[in-house]
Parts: structure tokens; C-alpha cells; sequence
């Protein structure tokens, strides 16, 4: 069943339901086909947009369209996810509790970006998931918090603004102007400044960031744009949003800020880089550097530790991993998995305000890295650096939303950053940064 025949039968669905007896978050589902989801999200109009691929091949993907209930604060979707599960449970639904989809910027004391706040998390009110070729069509519609007539419409009227799916328009070459903030020259000049031994003594390790924004007379749709970026970039999670029209953020990020099963939590350091060789020996022998090297393994360090030290409050039992290797496109990484048992009725909203921001994009000790960055950074980091992903009474995993892009009409703004600790060189780090955007350069024709 297409797309368009599967809301068309979920349509039908709703217009039996009856409304007396319904209660909390009500989801109807029906099996459809689709080739691919962001063809079928670009195509659409209705906002806001956002998909959700994990890293694993074997995870489910997410398109979602429009929104039953947004959140502005990790409490209010915290009390939120209990009470729909309560109800589900006392009404023995057998949809279960709801996924939630969003994220939260990187520091909510600095300025952000317009539209996106410190903090949105969705009730999806149209969802297309897809696992293993599987696809289901999915509308979620909220008796809690409107007249039940109402809820009913609001849902129609979304199925019925759904389009077919449309195969995404190619991402061609423009000509592009570059601006880099701050500039190599005021780079090199920060580098110095926190790698002075005094202050290396109070702050060990900050991350710096860097802007780089593309302009051009018009820029590609950004669902193209994280399409083809995707295809090129395995082993990491793919995502994007757009909550109005006009203004996108997509990514494609090697990093994972935890995966929550139950009370079994599942989170890395993901700090130290490379670039990528010529061919395998090459990839072999500076891999084996990366782990040797001094000064990247005090950057994963600092990492481990710091997370370590959060995640001891919370857990029952912590376990690390050995440190490894693991390869991009354009650079390699150093990875450690730490693994953990939460105490019980630890909840995400005490997670997502604990890890976030990590030291492998703030820095250790936090607070002092973050004042640090809020002085020297004259650009805004907004959702860059942040988290995003799906949280649900189960389960949840977000990614921290580095390897990112913020797409409006007419530019394009690339985000990359590198822990500065000892032994930190400004020219190495500079070089760092541009590997870290070559990807989605290289697609646009830049590389």
C-alpha cells in the first residue's frame, strides 16, 4: 500500500473512532510502502519535518510529520512520558507508550538560533517508520489536552496534506562564498591563550569551535543535501529538522550520546583524531599513531573520566571498554563504549541533564569550558554540539549533534570543533576542523 492509501486508510480509522472512550494518546497504524523516507519528507509541506536514522543498519529509521504536543523543557516532557505511560498501562492500550523526537542545544545560557529554543521535544502527529524494509504509517492524536472533536480534525487534516513521496532533486555545484568565524589569525590566538601552562592547570581541555558559512544565490533543499551526505557517511546517526519553513539543521554524526534500554545504558568518548589514509596499511599505521599519541589520548582522557564521574550517581554498576579505532570518511576517532546499570526509576530527563553538553564538545572541567567558550566564541552554537534523537518510556538514544548544518534559503553554516589540551599545535587543529566539514564540502563541490 503507497503512502497516500495508507493515510487514506488511517483517515478511515479515525473517522470510526469513538470518542467517548478516548483517552490519553490514542495511535493507529497501517503498513505502507516507501523508497525512501527523505524523498517522502521532502516532498511534504506540512511543519515541522524532522527524520531520525541510529547508526545501526538493523534501527529503525523515523519521518516525522507535524506535531500532536510539543515541549519546551525536559521536566514537562518528563511528567509528560509518565502520564501517557499510566494511562496506556491502566487502559491496557495495546499501541503502547509514545515516542517523543527533538533535541536540545549545546548551551542554554549563550544565544541560540531563531526558532529552535534551548529545548524541543514532538509528539509526532504523523510518523513513518521503517525497519528491515518494513515501513508502517502511524498518526498520534492527544485526548488529554484538547476537545476530542478538535484532536479528530487536526489529525484528518494532517493525513489529508500528505503528498507522494517524490524522488529527491539532485545536489549540484554552486559557486559559494567562504567566511570562517573566527578566522585562522584569531584561531592561532586562542590556541595560544588556553594552551598557556597557568590556565592549562584550571582548564585541561576546551573545545573551540569554528563557523564556517556558505553563501550562495540559492542552496540545496536540505533533505537533498543530508541524502546524499548520508549515503557517504556510514557508522554514523542521521538526522535533521525542520521546524518552519525557511531554516533546516541536518547531520551526520559519528557520536552517540547514550542508548537507554530499560535500566542498561550504553554511552562512549568519542574524542581523539586522525585523518584518513590512502589506502588500508596507511589507515592501519596512523591508527596505531592515534592511539600512541600523547596528546590525543589525554583529549579521550579527559572524556572517559568526566563521563565516568557523571554517570556514577546514576548507575549501579559502570563498566569501560577498551579504547579502539573507529574509521570515517575523512578522519578516524578514538572510541571508548561505557557501558552502565541505572539505579531504578532513573529517568531521561535526568540523563539529558547530566551528559549534555559532553567534554568531547564542551571540555572538563565543565563550567570553567564553558565560560571559556561564551568569551571567545562570537558565533552561536545553538543546537550544534547539542543532543537529538527519540526518547520513549522503553527506550530512548540520542546522538550529539556534531558533524551538523544550519540550511537556510541562501547559505549554508558548517560547524566543527577540537579539543584543545596540551600539546595542542593552532595549524594541527585548524587542519582538524577542515576535516571534520570535507564531507559535505566535497558534495557541494568544494572539496
Amino acid at each position: 500500500m503507497q503512502v497516500i492509501q495508507a493515510a487514506k486508510a488511517l483517515a478511515a480509522q479515525l473517522s470510526a473512532l469513538d470518542l467517548l472512550t478516548c483517552r490519553g494518546t490514542q495511535s493507529l497504524s497501517v503498513p505502507c510502502e516507501v523508497e525512501d523516507l527523505l524523498g517522502w519528507l521532502n516532498a511534504q509541506r506540512v511543519m515541522p519535518r524532522l527524520y531520525w536514522q541510529p547508526r545501526e543498519a538493523s534501527a529503525a529509521g523515523y519521518a516525522v510529520l507535524g506535531e500532536a504536543q510539543a515541549f519546551d523543557s525536559l521536566v514537562a516532557l518528563q511528567v509528560d512520558m509518565q502520564r501517557q505511560a499510566q494511562v496506556q498501562a491502566q487502559a491496557q492500550l495495546a499501541s503502547g507508550s509514545p515516542d517523543y523526537f527533538g533535541g536540545v542545544a549545546f548551551d542554554a545560557q549563550a544565544a541560540g538560533w531563531p526558532g529552535f529554543g534551548d529545548c524541543r521535544f514532538i509528539l509526532p502527529r504523523v510518523l513513518l517508520k521503517r525497519q528491515q524494509g518494513r515501513c508502517t504509517l502511524s498518526v498520534n492524536l492527544r485526548f488529554d489536552d484538547s476537545p476530542p472533536a478538535e484532536e479528530l480534525a487536526a489529525a484528518q487534516a494532517c493525513l489529508a496534506a500528505i503528498v507522494p513521496e517524490q524522488p529527491l532533486p539532485p545536489v549540484a555545484h554552486g559557486s559559494y562564498q567562504r567566511c570562517d568565524t573566527p578566522t585562522r589569525p584569531e584561531w592561532a590566538r586562542w590556541v595560544s591563550q588556553v594552551t598557556q601552562p597557568e590556565r592549562l592547570q584550571q582548564l585541561p581541555k576546551v573545545v573551540l569551535s569554528r563557523e564556517t558559512c556558505l553563501t550562495a544565490e540559492r542552496v540545496p533543499s536540505p533533505w537533498a543535501l543530508l541524502g546524499r551526505w548520508q549515503a557517504e557517511a556510514r557508522h554514523c546517526f542521521h538526522f535533521g529538522v525542520q521546524w518552519a519553513p525557511g531554516t533546516a539543521l541536518i547531520g551526520c554524526s559519528p557520536e552517540r550520546l547514550y542508548r537507554r534500554q530499560g535500566q542498561q545504558l550504553v554511552t562512549e568518548a568519542l574524542a581523539g583524531t586522525t585523518r584518513r589514509g590512502r589506502n588500508t596499511a596507511q589507515d592501519e599505521a596512523l591508527a596505531g599513531a592515534l592511539l600512541a599519541d600523547k596528546k590525543n589520548g589525554l583529549e579521550n582522557q579527559c572524556v572517559y573520566q568526566q563521563l565516568l564521574t557523571q554517570l556514577e550517581p546514576l548507575a549501579q554498576r559502570l563498566e569501560m571498554g577498551e579504547a579502539h579505532v573507529v574509521l570515517l570518511r575523512s578522519v578516524q576517532h578514538i572510541r571508548r563504549e561505557i557501558h552502565a546499570e541505572l539505579h531504578p526509576f532513573i529517568t531521561d530527563q535526568q540523563l539529558l541533564g547530566v551528559l549534555p553538553p559532553t567534554p568531547a564538545v564542551g571540555g572538563t572541567p565543565r563550567a570553567a569550558a564553558l565560560a571559556r567558550i561564551r568569551e571567545l566564541e562570537r558565533h552561536a552554537r545553538g543546537w550544534y554540539a547539542g543532543a537529538f534523537g527519540r526518547v520513549g518510556h522503553g527506550s530512548s538514544e540520542l546522538a550529539v549533534s556534531i558533524r551538523c548544518a544550519q540550511v537556510s534559503d541562501t547559505s549554508i553554516r558548517l560547524y566543527a570543533g577540537a579539543g584543545i589540551v596540551a600539546g595542542s599545535q593552532a595549524e594541527d587543529e585548524w587542519h582538524e576542523l577542515d576535516a571534520k566539514i570535507a564531507d559535505i564540502l566535497s558534495l557541494l563541490g568544494m572539496g
